[in-house]
């Protein structure tokens, strides 16, 4: 039987020659506590590299000092697309619940713009505007024997002009003129071009469901409808753009915030009137010989 000598852990030769021959060499405890290595060791360098190189990219993030990609770069418009679903919920939902003295850049967007939102919320109107049109005008005119269904394909086409357009070119020429106007005032820094787009773009994502409901032939119904959808997203654009022309001029701050509204409306309203027209039938008397009456479909706006 082993004596209790011979089970005390005993230093090995070997390993005494190797510290002799190289003091340096690194040594581990059996209860990896501590280790002893020379600060020019290899694996020690690298390790410390990474960590510094990592400590550099968190800083420049934190300092928004990192470089970013020239605008004809891929990598420059992947940023404006890089959301998930949560924050483009937040943005629609803030789009239909205006609530005053809430500004939609400053407390929905929070200087992050995208454009993932606004595109597909655009592309998803330009197809319910052309297919709620179709199906409007087919119940409108069903029972009717002179009427023939055609699809309208070129309705999509003239909706995505339209639409697109408007979301485009319009916070375009807001953006310019308000960035020409603080030039000449001097007055506080506004918004962005990509932050006035994304706002254009979320304040039409009322028109969605809207135009869906304009499929019910009831006249009264749909404007009201218009009605309900031009307050709604007006009053998103109004509360956002208010506190940066308000102190410009009286004439120029009212005359601006009216500009809005209005083209707002005519989007609204011309939409309205050309994917949404009323059927109707019309009697007109026939002076053939027989005295017959023709029944004729006609559309009244």
């Amino acid at each position: 039987m082993a004596s209790p000598d011979d089970l005390k852990f005993q230093e090995f030769e070997e390993a005494t020659d190797l510290l002799l021959a190289d003091p340096g060499a690194s040594t581990l405890s059996m209860s990896g506590s501590s280790s002893t290595a020379p600060a020019g060791a290899t694996g020690d360098i690298k390790l410390d590299m990474s960590d510094d190189e990592g400590q550099e990219e968190s800083s420049e993030l934190l300092r928004g000092e990192k470089q970013t990609s020239g605008f004809w770069t891929f990598e420059y418009y992947q940023s404006f697309f890089n959301v998930d679903t949560m924050q483009v919920l937040d943005r629609v939902k803030g789009s239909v619940m205006p609530l005053p003295g809430r500004n939609f850049i400053k407390h929905t967007l929070q200087s992050s713009p995208d454009l993932y939102g606004p595109f597909w919320i655009c592309v998803t109107l330009v197809f319910s505007l052309a297919i709620s049109g179709n199906l409007s005008t087919f119940l409108n005119s069903l029972g009717s024997p002179h009427y023939h269904y055609r699809p309208q394909f070129h309705r999509v086409t003239i909706a995505a002009v339209v639409i697109f357009l408007y979301a485009w070119l319009v916070p375009l020429g807001i953006w310019g003129f308000l960035t020409w106007r603080q030039r000449e005032e001097r007055q506080q820094s506004g918004y962005s071009f990509l932050e006035t787009v994304c706002l254009y773009g979320y304040s039409l994502f009322i028109y969605i469901p809207t135009s869906v409901l304009w499929i019910l032939p009831f006249e009264w119904l749909q404007w009201l409808l218009i009605l309900v959808a031009m307050v709604i997203s007006g009053s998103v654009l109004v509360l956002t753009f208010w506190p940066v022309v308000r102190d410009d001029t009286k004439v120029t701050a009212y005359a601006t915030v009216a500009t809005i509204v209005v083209l707002h409306a005519l989007l609204s309203i011309g939409c309205k009137m050309y994917f949404f027209q009323t059927a109707t039938l019309t009697q007109v008397t026939t002076l053939a010989p027989n005295h017959t009456a023709a029944i004729l479909p006609s559309k009244t706006h």
